[in-house]
């Protein structure tokens, strides 16, 4: 299983690499691509929050 870190760096990695293509394509207006950049972006959030709840209640525990 991949660390936290590398699928973090992942994510952002994919989604900074979305809007250079997207830039360089001049796409951006497109909903699609907002979309899924978007789409991107909602995942990392919820992704850091699965993972900051997890080590708290570690922490308790």
């Amino acid at each position: 299983m991949p660390s936290i870190n590398f699928i973090a760096r992942a994510l952002t990695g994919i989604i900074a690499f979305g809007f250079l293509i997207a830039g360089i394509f001049d796409v951006l207006d497109y909903f699609i691509v907002k979309f899924l950049l978007f789409g991107i972006f909602i995942a990392i959030v919820i992704y850091i929050g699965i993972i900051l709840y997890k080590n708290e209640t570690h922490h308790k525990a």
